[in-house]
């Protein structure tokens, strides 16, 4: 399992800095990216900046090297330009999806369902995992950089693990959306699962290992736990809470269609004002040679990254066993 994702380079203890230091950390990173289009400054923002940073625990060398690795990933995968309908199949028994609550603390919530894997494509999946982010991250409040997962374990066995979309989710979650997370939440795992979750471990930064919480709805804590975090009566009843509606994906599907529009809409203004919440990159396609890394980039942060250069894109083998290359020129390719 090991192949293809590297162990967590940190230690686990966070480095606090001042405000002075934050900021003088943060004007490194951007003498080192070096100049940039409109857009792709954009995106590096001093907000998405910090955000690299905060990951590798304010190593500079390997902030940037991951911010860099992210630039060409989007130059080339281009998230931003996903739409509806390249994703609605996958999305169509709501196996994730945007709930339209928040959290107390202004989080957007996404749920995620393993049971309703409807897709054995590793490319197709992920794709609309990207989705997702680009669309959480399109709605996150002013001033909110964080979101909630909640993971409903309902119905869950073992046909339903995959070690490579695992692998591949947590690569996707943490080196191309680092700090979004904060906090998720494992409801009712079954027993079977943790065995799982123990060899996912080690693969996890620690600071994303912290924010894993396990919540079992027959423990007297668990009650608890979802009332200080949610509004009960937005919180659907398979977590615990009041709203019983359930997932309906006609209305979902308006509401993802709505938010293509604000998002073709942002970008065709090339609207700065959404720079902390990490806009979308459409310029043109990054020169690779432009973001090549130092030589003497830090090599621990080099070791044995296997996902296919800079993209986290593994071969998928099809039905008939073939190899299939996974595509990242354009959007509307099945990438992933």
């Amino acid at each position: 399992m090991s192949a293809g994702i590297k162990k967590s380079p940190s230690n686990g203890s966070e480095k606090i800095l001042s405000c002075e230091e934050q900021q003088a950390k943060i004007n490194e990173v951007k003498k080192l990216i070096g100049p940039l289009p409109d857009k792709l400054s954009i995106y590096c923002s001093d907000a998405s900046i910090s955000r690299y940073l905060r990951a590798r625990n304010w190593n500079v060398k390997k902030a940037t090297k991951m911010l860099k690795d992210t630039l060409k990933w989007r130059s080339e995968y281009k998230p931003e330009e996903i739409r509806w309908e390249e994703i609605a199949r996958e999305a169509e028994t709501g196996k994730i999806y945007r709930t339209n609550y928040f959290d107390k603390h202004g989080r957007p919530v996404l749920v995620m369902r393993p049971r309703c894997q409807n897709s054995k494509s590793t490319k197709g999946q992920i794709k609309y995992l990207v989705y997702c982010m680009e669309n959480a991250v399109l709605n996150l409040p002013p001033g909110q950089e964080q979101m909630v997962w909640m993971i409903d374990f309902e119905g869950f066995n073992l046909s339903n693990i995959s070690v490579k979309v695992t692998r591949e989710t947590a690569h996707v979650l943490q080196d191309r959306y680092p700090e979004h997370l904060g906090l998720a939440i494992l409801y009712n795992p079954p027993k079977f699962f943790e065995p799982f979750f123990s060899m996912v471990k080690p693969f996890l930064e620690p600071k994303t290992y912290n924010k894993v919480k396990f919540v079992y709805s027959d423990d007297n804590n668990a009650k608890k736990i979802m009332e200080d975090l949610f509004d009960m009566d937005k919180l659907e009843a398979a977590f615990g809470g009041n709203d019983t509606s359930g997932f309906d994906i006609n209305k979902y599907a308006e509401r993802m269609k709505e938010d293509d529009k604000k998002m073709s809409t942002i970008w065709t203004r090339g609207n700065p004002s959404l720079a902390a919440s990490e806009p979308a990159v459409t310029s043109a396609a990054l020169s690779l040679d432009s973001l090549k890394l130092d030589s003497d980039s830090d090599a621990s942060d080099d070791e044995k990254t296997d996902i296919s250069s800079s993209h986290g894109i593994e071969p998928e083998v099809s039905d008939n066993d073939e190899p299939v290359a996974a595509s990242t020129g354009n959007a509307t390719e099945g990438v992933h």
